[in-house]
């Protein structure tokens, strides 16, 4: 009990450290696991980004989750930050899948994989419940996308409920409680009126389920799907938008730094309210230890190295190398964001990757994450009230320039792929 819990701490100081989700991180000291936990007949295999972890998993690990990602499109860009009346502090959303701000990616990833779904809208929860319990009566498995703070186990403060959140696989469930597949590797049980609660609540993807139902041919040839998938890459990484493509890690650049435009972080955090928040949402954005799987460039190369292989196109190796270089710099943004030797940002981590490592321990982390998340938030909050820097401008000046840096490497990288012939 003692070599695990001296385990368990060692594992968390990585991740607190690399940003690693914990089974890179436990991997990485213990070595890669046998085999997946295995529940009710489904088979928890962890996972990196949401969307394309669930869809590799419902189809049993036929497909690497870095093929799902590239088959999907691949990667996108995206950077807001959101300014409402009603919320205490600005909110800073990021992207790094294609079309990152649309659940549609899914199921048209699971049409372009040739794999079995039914999509259902129910707008009643007495319904959607029905449809779920119809879809795993029938063998299926059914993707879902709650509230965040709904769900509990985020253990997520009340002011956030409503902001939304990833999708969950929902593959078994008795008279009171779901069993639920969110990149966990332990069996992970959610009450159904909690279930159906945080279904409800965000009005966009009200009680949406995809069931899915089959996987691809057996046999099938995916080079074409492959090759559409990185077409898609490019052509949507590539595309002119400061929001939505490559140009938006330019403006984010260019925003931290600005002294002028009314968006810009000077002005936005002038008075230190809401920038440790700020600060902290880009380490849990980028970083892969985040709810969102993180900048997911290292899970992008890994498909560009597969596809090498099934197309016969050893230049794409090249492309997997120049996103690496792009995830390493990604890595130092989120360094620059939250630097570990201010005591506070340190401690943010540690407890951040504390959580983390609670939900992927399903049940048997519930006490970890509660306990984790409870300091987490009275940390948020009083450094959200006295931001521990100093010198904002410094801290500041330096994350631009990461945010540069990054820029010009995905532009060279990108570069690279859209002339590698496929």
């Amino acid at each position: 009990m003692t070599d695990n819990k001296h385990l368990k701490a060692r594992i968390r100081a990585r991740m607190a450290r690399t940003g690693e989700r914990y089974t890179t991180a436990r991997a990485h000291l213990v070595g890669p696991p046998s085999g997946p936990y295995t529940d009710h007949g489904y088979a928890l295999r962890g996972g990196l980004h949401p969307d394309s972890a669930l869809i590799a998993n419902a189809l049993g690990g036929t497909l690497s989750e870095a093929m799902v990602l590239g088959i999907g499109g691949g990667l996108g860009a995206g950077y807001i930050l959101w300014e409402f009346a009603a919320h205490r502090a600005p909110v800073l959303t990021l992207g790094f899948r294609k079309r990152w701000n649309y659940i549609d990616w899914l199921p048209d990833t699971l049409d372009r994989l040739g794999a079995g779904y039914e999509v259902h809208r129910t707008g009643g929860t007495k319904g959607a419940a029905a449809t779920l319990d119809a879809v795993l009566a029938a063998g299926a498995t059914a993707i879902v996308w709650p509230d965040r703070e709904a769900i509990g186990y985020w253990h997520l403060p009340p002011h956030l409920n409503g902001r939304g959140g990833h999708p969950v696989l929902v593959y078994a469930a008795d008279r009171d409680t779901v069993r639920l597949d969110d990149r966990n590797v332990a069996p992970l049980t959610v009450d159904r009126e909690v279930l159906a609660a945080a279904r409800a609540r965000v009005g966009s993807y009200r009680n949406c389920l995809v069931a899915v139902t089959g996987r691809p041919p057996a046999g099938g040839d995916p080079r074409a799907a492959v090759r559409a998938g990185i077409a898609d890459c490019v052509a949507y990484l590539g595309a002119a938008s400061d929001s939505f493509a490559l140009p938006a890690w330019r403006k984010w650049a260019r925003m931290v730094t600005d002294t002028r435009n009314a968006k810009a972080w000077p002005k936005v955090f002038a008075d230190g309210t809401g920038l440790v928040d700020a600060l902290l949402s880009v380490w849990e954005g980028v970083e892969p230890v985040g709810m969102d799987g993180g900048h997911l460039r290292t899970l992008y190369a890994r498909f560009l190295d597969e596809a090498a292989d099934l197309l016969g196109a050893p230049g794409l190796r090249e492309c997997a190398g120049l996103f690496r270089e792009a995830a390493a710099g990604w890595h130092a943004v989120a360094e620059a964001a939250l630097p570990a030797d201010v005591p506070e940002f340190a401690r943010l981590r540690e407890l951040t990757a504390a959580v983390a490592e609670g939900v992927a321990a399903g049940d048997a982390g519930a006490a970890t994450r509660a306990e984790a998340a409870g300091e987490l938030w009275e940390l948020r909050t009083a450094c959200d009230r006295r931001p521990p820097v100093d010198d904002t401008g410094a801290l500041f000046t330096a994350l631009a320039a990461r945010l540069g840096a990054v820029y010009e490497a995905e532009r060279a990288a990108l570069d690279r792929l859209r002339a590698a012939p496929v």
